[in-house]
């Protein structure tokens, strides 16, 4: 009974405690039961805030650890199952520039935006029109922009893009077409963009297909001296020289094929895309000048060139002298390339000889005709800043450091190309007339890569971080200027920003590329494992011994993937 009266009391006043009125007729404790509802309820609220907040940081650290691993697995660097970062990052020299890293993911966005509107317009085919929002067929209907984009894809972690276009490779990509090719395109765009996507994911598919295009390009080096022809029909095998040129053979588009057909014959085993290739050198040998610098017409029947025609680094002419210090890399500087070095030095003191200084202070490359010099240099040639400080290093250290300031230069005359127009693009050549200021001549800009390279080099071999920001500059003109809702186009001119409506394909393989790469660790594809061909393609670099090439015999010449891939540690991909 006792109890009952008790537990009846603590009731009421537990009922009472719940009623509003109490409340109502006690504003303190009104106030105190307000203030504790709403405290708790922002601490629930703030608790739930955080949780999905802390979710949302994993699962984006997570992506992003995911990306980082795959770039150091690219650079080379292999993590163990219990990885320390920091002892990674401090042993590979790796530098965490939140600048850089912004950079370089807007060139990532960039690269998505070109290959989306690539994706979308023009799927399957050449090149892209933009502004038509269509695709053409510029070099036969090889998706050309496709393969020349796939080792981008690669590098910069766009796994899902690589994929689908490596699935188009495998099922759809053809070479039995009646078509007139060029074989210096189709081999440094093509045979180029598929051995560099074979030797970074080491699949198969890209190595097959490398080797069949390039059996169709073969016959076009079937002529009495064994420098190719420029074009040939893929279905037939019908190799010509166009008549616009009077049948002559071009140095660039002759002496360029090298470093993809010795990186095919190391792949594959087969000497015969080696034998082609090495051969045009000892031609080539047999006519050099003594400053090195070969005219751009050469007969393909006697080998003999026409003594008269142009010398230049610009147009026609540049990626021969580049290719032969590219060759010599490729080989890892053996003595069965050391020829090649010996080349290519020789054509740099011709170089030397073409260079002049406007009153101030800005270095140019002349062109010459017969005894006479143009003081024009195209955009084309500012490739040359990177080739001399990529080459300097194997002079001798007083050599090297003459070599080395040219290069600096010519780095500024060609940012300079850029910086001196209204839209901030570069034309496609400049004239110095009587040694004056840099004025421009053909003023349409197609969106090159020239000067990005070299600053991409330059940046790579000094660490100065001036170059990287005149490549900033450089890409931010093209997002200004040429980038439109269905993709990127050129100029038509350079002074007024009218726009074209052409794509290029080297934009995706060659511009961005070099800007990602601008913005990356040098350890990063690094000089000391990759040599880019003139596309941009990055090939591996292996040992050369001996006189590999030399026969028939193709005995001990085949790499596996995993020669490809071992580091000096032999660890595995």
């Amino acid at each position: 009974m006792g109890r009952r009266s008790q537990s009846s009391s603590s009731s009421s006043t537990a009922w009472r405690h719940l009623s509003p009125w109490y409340y109502l007729k006690r504003p303190a404790r009104l106030a105190l039961l307000v203030v504790g509802f709403v405290a708790a309820t922002f601490a629930s609220w703030d608790r739930l805030s955080l949780v999905r907040d802390y979710e949302a940081e994993i699962s984006r650290l997570d992506e992003e650890v995911n990306r980082l691993y795959d770039q150091l697995r690219m650079a080379g660097i292999y993590l163990d199952d219990n990885p320390n970062i920091e002892n990674i990052i401090k042993k590979h020299h790796l530098e965490v520039d939140p600048v850089n890293s912004v950079r370089r993911e807007k060139v990532k966005e960039a690269m998505l935006h070109a290959w989306n509107s690539y994706v979308k317009y023009a799927w399957g085919q050449d090149e892209l029109q933009p502004q038509s929002k269509n695709g053409v067929n510029t070099f036969g209907g090889l998706g050309a922009t496709l393969v020349d984009s796939l080792d981008t894809l690669y590098i910069m972690g766009l796994k899902e893009e690589f994929k689908k276009a490596r699935d188009w490779v495998a099922e759809s990509l053809e070479f039995d077409k009646d078509y007139e090719a060029s074989v210096f395109e189709t081999t440094i765009r093509v045979v180029g963009g598929l051995l560099s996507a074979y030797d970074l994911s080491a699949d198969k598919i890209f190595l097959e297909k490398a080797r069949d295009i390039t059996d169709r390009l073969l016959p076009a080096w079937d002529t009495s001296s064994g420098i190719p022809y420029n074009r040939i029909n893929l279905a037939e095998g019908k190799a010509s020289n166009p008549g616009w040129n009077g049948g002559n053979s071009i140095l660039a588009d002759s002496g360029t094929e090298q470093l993809e057909f010795i990186a095919l014959s190391q792949r594959t085993g087969d000497q015969k895309y080696q034998q082609k290739v090495e051969n045009v050198i000892r031609q080539f040998q047999k006519i050099f000048p003594s400053d090195g610098l070969l005219p751009i017409n050469i007969n393909p029947h006697s080998g003999a060139v026409k003594s008269y025609s142009k010398i230049t680094f610009g147009a026609m002419g540049d990626s021969f002298y580049e290719c032969l210090l590219k060759v010599w890399i490729q080989g890892n500087k053996t003595e069965s390339v050391k020829h090649y070095r010996q080349m290519w030095e020789t054509s740099m003191e011709g170089l030397l000889g073409l260079t002049r200084k406007t009153s101030s202070n800005f270095y140019y490359v002349c062109e010459k005709n017969g005894d006479s010099l143009s003081e024009k240099m195209d955009e084309l040639a500012c490739f040359v800043p990177g080739m001399l400080a990529l080459g300097a290093s194997g002079y001798s250290p007083e050599k090297a450091e003459k070599i080395m300031n040219l290069a600096e230069e010519l780095a500024w005359t060609c940012y300079n190309f850029y910086q001196s127009t209204p839209t901030k693009l570069a034309g496609e050549n400049y004239y110095f007339h009587g040694g004056q200021d840099m004025v421009v001549g053909t003023s349409w800009n197609i969106l090159r890569p020239e000067t990005i390279e070299s600053l991409m080099y330059l940046w790579r071999l000094t660490g100065n971080k001036t170059y990287q920001d005149w490549g900033w500059d450089i890409f931010q003109a093209f997002e200004k200027n040429s980038r439109i809702e269905s993709g990127y186009v050129g100029l038509k001119d350079v002074n007024t920003g009218t726009k074209d409506d052409m794509m290029q394909s080297f934009f995706l393989a060659e511009t961005l590329k070099y800007l990602y790469l601008l913005f990356s660790p040098p350890s990063f594809i690094s000089f000391d494992e990759w040599v880019f061909n003139t596309e941009a393609h990055p090939l591996k670099i292996v040992t050369r011994h001996g006189n590999e090439g030399s026969s028939g015999d193709a005995e001990g010449l085949l790499l596996m993937p995993s020669d490809l891939y071992r580091h000096d540690k032999g660890d595995p991909p």
